[in-house]
C-alpha cells in the first residue's frame, strides 16, 4: 500500500531554528499536516464466497495496490465486517448501503458463462467503493463489467477509477463527511 504525504519538501523535515533571544537551537516537530495519511479500513468477510474466496482475497489486494485512501482487510473473527461477499447461483451484484459498506454477490452465472472471476471480484468491490458501472466500456476498464466480454481477464482499475475512489475516501479521511449511497448494481 502507499502511503500520502499531504505535504512534502522542507515541511516535512524537521527544521532547526535559533531563538532570537535565547540562542538554543529548538528542533521543530512536523505538523499533523505533514504526517502521512491514515488509510480508512474497510473490512470485508469472504467466508461466504465459498469457491471464490480466492478471487475475492485478490480483488480486495489489487485495490490495496491501487490506491491509498482505502484499505480492504479480512475482518477479524469475531468481528462484524463493512462488506459480506457471498456465492450464489445469479448474475454478480453489489448491493452498497453507504460508501464501503455493503454486500457482493460473485454469481455463478457469469463465471458459468466465462467471466473472470478475479475481474468480477475487484469489479464487485468497486462498486462498494463507490463506483458505477461504465457500460459499455473497452477491457481497460474495470466497471465496463460485463460489456467487455469473456475474453477480458483485466481485473485492474484505470486511472480515472482510481481517481474516483482516492477521491470518495479521500474526503473520509480529511475528514469531510460522507455520502450514502443506496441501491442495487447490477452488473
Amino acid at each position: 500500500m502507499h502511503v500520502r504525504m499531504l505535504t512534502g519538501g522542507l515541511a516535512a523535515a524537521c527544521l532547526v531554528s535559533v531563538s532570537l533571544t535565547g540562542g538554543q537551537a529548538v528542533a521543530a516537530t512536523p505538523s499533523t499536516a505533514d504526517r502521512p495519511l491514515a488509510a480508512r479500513v474497510v473490512t470485508y468477510d469472504a467466508s461466504g464466497s465459498a469457491e471464490f474466496k480466492s478471487a475475492v482475497n485478490r480483488g480486495a489486494t489489487i485495490w490495496n495496490e491501487s490506491v491509498d485512501a482505502v484499505e480492504l482487510r479480512p475482518v477479524a473473527a469475531g468481528q462484524r465486517a463493512n462488506i459480506r461477499v457471498l456465492a450464489d447461483n445469479g448474475w454478480p451484484r453489489a448491493l452498497p448501503t453507504t460508501l464501503g459498506n455493503g454486500t457482493v454477490y460473485i454469481g455463478r452465472q457469469a463465471v458459468d458463462q466465462g467471466y473472470d472471476t478475479i475481474r468480477i471480484s475487484a469489479h464487485e468491490l468497486g462498486h462498494i467503493l463507490g463506483l458505477p458501472d461504465r457500460k459499455p466500456g473497452p477491457c481497460s476498464s474495470l466497471m465496463s463489467g460485463s460489456t467487455a466480454g469473456t475474453s477480458c481477464t483485466n481485473p485492474y482499475p484505470n486511472a480515472a477509477e482510481k481517481a474516483e475512489v482516492e477521491g470518495n475516501f479521500g474526503g473520509a479521511v480529511a475528514g469531510r463527511s460522507q455520502v450514502a449511497r443506496t441501491g442495487v448494481i447490477v452488473d
